[in-house]
């Protein structure tokens, strides 16, 4: 168990590992997406708006030159940089302050680029651009303000919030239910066959569940009904067994031996339909999905299964008549079908009183056909009428021997190998009698559901 959960919990922290990684993955590539585009936006929209300002800033400084002087170009440099701050210049062709004298050429790029926008790796900015003419270079040059780190922590964190945020959701979203998931099987897989994820999810993981679900259900009613069945075999196998052994020692003691091996021929007998009718249970209930499926004819199956026992019911002292017919055929093992009708139809010539008629009606509709075998017996007890399809069950264990009744599993069988082929079988009383019905889809059915 503590192997199983530290496996468990690997899986979980690799889940959210990966998660993890994928978030930060993901910021990544926005954070470098968005700086790409920023960057093109300044190439497009803001540099050019900048040059189209350093432009009039370089012709009002020459309109101030040539118009007013020296003095002109002074003032209105001095307000530029009163208001931009940092040092603004008016330059020749050759990069000379025509104010001062002074040699500024090293602010100028090089040739042949008319402007520049450049931060000189130092915590100054550079700007010039050229006159139309060539005749003169406006410059400017200041120290970038220090931005502290302080100024962009609440941004950082805002998007460490909202990271943190995204991933619970994540983690609420898919690794909890996966986990939730794992402990389910875990726990199914240690023998809690009631464990269930039971989830309204509409996605996959939603699907996931509901699909572990139907197998988990599936399964228990096998595993269930296999311990029920095994069950009911050793208590059954135990009275004729212990009255062979008991005829056994009866034979070797008795004066007249010929009816202690009588008694071993009918337990005997016994046993073997036992084992018989435990083969039949473990085929129709090894062969759900019907494979090797064929086009089964319901009408001529049932015309057989009526044919075989109106010799038993002649020698029982009654009758079988059929009434109607079944045109439309059902997907499915024929052997099965006859199987299931055949059952339910000598368990009614059993119990039919001399003189009696075992009546079966067949019919159909668009969709299903449906089999009815009734019979003018004494019936069942009303809360018997589910539990006559049980292994096993006999309603009365004197009338069973009185009637010559099997192992009890005839219903049984009769009752899976319907719903092997996704039908349904009931049973009721008629006051006298037992009714029973069969109800099979056909293949249009089964085609347009």
């Amino acid at each position: 168990m503590m192997a199983t959960r530290v496996r468990q919990w690997f899986s979980l922290k690799s889940l959210v590992v990966a998660t993890v990684v994928s978030m930060i993955a993901i910021l990544a590539l926005s954070f470098l997406v968005f700086q790409a585009i920023a960057n093109r936006m300044t190439q497009q929209r803001i540099d050019p708006t900048f040059q189209k300002m350093d432009e009039v800033q370089l012709e009002s400084a020459r309109s101030a030159y040539e118009h007013r002087g020296q003095q002109g170009l002074i003032d209105y440099m001095g307000m530029l940089d009163r208001i931009f701050s940092g040092s603004h210049y008016l330059l020749d062709a050759h990069g000379i302050d025509p104010i001062t004298g002074e040699d500024h050429s090293s602010l100028l790029p090089a040739p042949p680029a008319a402007h520049s926008r450049t931060d000189d790796g130092h915590g100054h900015w550079i700007i010039t651009h050229r006159s139309q003419d060539g005749a003169y270079w406006f410059a400017a040059t200041g120290q970038l303000g220090r931005i502290h780190i302080w100024t962009f922590l609440p941004y950082y964190f805002l998007v460490l919030g909202a990271t943190a945020v995204v991933f619970w959701l994540a983690a609420v979203g898919v690794v909890l239910p996966i986990r939730r998931i794992a402990s389910t099987i875990a726990l199914f897989g240690q023998g809690d066959l009631t464990a269930r994820i039971q989830t309204k999810r509409p996605d996959e993981i939603g699907q996931l569940a509901r699909s572990f679900d139907q197998m988990a259900e599936r399964l228990q009613k096998l595993i269930v009904s296999e311990r029920q069945l095994l069950g009911d075999i050793s208590h059954e196998l135990r009275s004729p067994l212990a009255r062979l052994k008991f005829a056994i020692k009866l034979a070797r003691t008795s004066p007249n031996p010929q009816a202690a091996l009588d008694r071993i021929e009918r337990d005997v007998d016994r046993i073997s339909t036992l084992v018989a009718d435990i083969v039949e249970v473990t085929f129709v209930e090894g062969d759900p999905a019907l494979r090797g499926a064929e086009s089964v004819p319901l009408g001529d199956v049932v015309q057989d299964v009526v044919r075989d026992c109106t010799v038993e019911a002649e020698i029982r002292g009654c009758r079988v008549e059929l009434d109607g017919a079944i045109t439309g055929h059902a997907l499915g093992s024929r052997e099965m079908l006859r199987r299931a009708i055949e059952n339910v139809l000598r368990n009614a010539v059993r119990y039919s009183p001399e003189g009696r008629v075992v009546e079966v009606t067949a019919t159909e509709t668009e969709r299903c056909a449906v089999i009815v075998v009734r019979d003018h017996g004494p019936g069942v007890p009303d809360e018997a009428l589910v539990r006559i399809f049980d292994p096993f069950y006999r309603v009365e264990e004197a009338r069973e021997n009185k009637n010559g009744a099997g192992s009890g599993l005839g219903l049984s069988i009769a009752r899976r190998a319907v719903q092997a082929h996704h039908g349904s079988i009931a049973a009721e009383n008629m006051h006298p009698g037992l009714r029973v019905q069969i109800a099979l889809p056909l293949i249009s059915a089964r085609l347009t559901a």
